[in-house]
């Protein structure tokens, strides 16, 4: 049976991927709708090629409206037109390669009309795990991590007792940063930041791997796709993004995921799971590698990673808080209104000010706009 997919945030990273696999994947998928934020010039480009029913734009609809009419694709716009995309009939599968907050309500959209959903967008589950999954239950709908850590971890321990499993290991590349020290940090700039070592994404995602806060939503999000509580999943710094992660087993046992550090791969094994099919990855040669070093992250220098912690352990709706003033402070940053190290500052103070409550949804979104306003407010202070 061929799914019928609606991709939100084609034209970024993620986005892009996806689409090189669905390539490869013709006979079982068809793209019924694509979602972009901006970039109304490739968006267009995606939907000549593909021909989905409909494309929806953030904003610009006009300029897509005139090129795409003569081939009969309907044209979305803004808010509205994203959540009429992510609850659309025709859909059988949302892929939300959203970047940033924006992905959360397609994403509840998508799970309460019981449709399938795959997530490469942390966020979402970093604000809202719970009742994602819970409503996933309820629904029927079947939650698929795109994560390069996440995916493999989710696969290998379908079949496994938790009470198997000692821990998981998250492997971070430690960024650009990993060997500078905080007087170094100090004075970074947007266009080192954004200088990856491994990956090439957007860059809210590069500067959350830079700070080490996308490895702190990874551990989020892992508990909610794996089922294990946050006591249980460490992180530890792997320079050649070889080993996407690594199962420690009561017995003393370890099993680890190896493969070369291309997206496309676990975007592929989300959507055809529970089959393997051959890809066209690259494949990994040890002999090449030679060697795999690992240390343990230095949450000193890189608070980031231990704020994601503090925010679960203070519960509630602390995660939103999280969310929305790294989100606030990250963009800043590439701004260039505040440094490198005062993005953890911002968030610190935030998540400090913070009383959680309890996290309903109204609560979540109320916690998300109190974080952002409160992460606005001390950008300025830092400014003046």
């Amino acid at each position: 049976m061929v799914k019928r997919v609606a991709l939100l945030g084609s034209t970024g990273s993620i986005g892009t991927n996806t689409l090189r696999v669905l390539n490869s994947l013709s006979d079982r998928f068809e793209l019924v709708s694509l979602c972009a934020g901006r970039n109304a010039e490739l968006l267009c480009e995606q939907a000549e090629r593909w021909r989905p029913k409909r494309v929806c734009i953030a904003q610009g609809a006009k300029e897509v409206q005139a090129r795409l009419a003569p081939l009969g694709i309907e044209v979305l716009e803004g808010s509205a037109g994203l959540q009429d995309l992510s609850v659309d009939p025709d859909v059988d599968l949302i892929i939300n390669g959203l970047a940033a907050g924006v992905g959360l309500r397609p994403t509840l959209s998508a799970v309460r009309a019981g449709k399938d959903v795959a997530i490469a967008n942390k966020e979402t589950l970093v604000v809202a795990g719970h009742l994602v999954t819970d409503w996933a239950k309820q629904t029927g709908a079947t939650l698929l991590p795109i994560d390069s850590e996440t995916t493999p971890l989710w696969q290998s321990l379908q079949e496994t007792n938790r009470d198997e499993v000692k821990r998981i290991l998250l492997p971070a590349s430690g960024g650009p940063f990993f060997d500078y020290t905080q007087k170094q940090m100090a004075s970074v700039s947007r266009d080192q930041a954004l200088n990856h070592p491994t990956w090439q994404m957007g860059p809210k995602i590069t500067i959350d791997s830079a700070t080490l806060m996308n490895k702190g939503f990874e551990v989020i999000e892992a508990q909610w796709f794996l089922d294990l509580p946050v006591s249980k999943i460490d992180v530890i710094i792997h320079r050649q993004s070889i080993v996407h992660c690594l199962i420690e087993y009561v017995d003393g046992g370890m099993m680890a995921h190896l493969s070369t550090p291309d997206m496309q791969l676990p975007i592929h094994q989300a959507l055809v799971h529970p089959e393997k099919l051959p890809t066209q990855v690259e494949r990994l040669d040890l002999t090449k590698v030679g060697t795999l070093s690992f240390f343990q992250p230095d949450t000193e220098r890189f608070p980031c990673l231990q704020l994601a912690y503090q925010a679960v352990e203070q519960g509630g709706t602390a995660p939103a808080v999280l969310n929305a003033a790294n989100e606030v402070a990250v963009y800043a940053f590439l701004d260039g209104r505040i440094g490198f190290l005062d993005i953890p500052r911002v968030i610190a103070k935030a998540l400090d000010e913070h009383e959680a409550g309890e996290d309903t949804l109204e609560a979540i979104f109320d916690a998300d706009r109190w974080g952002r306003d409160r992460a606005n407010e001390l950008i300025c202070s830092l400014e003046s």
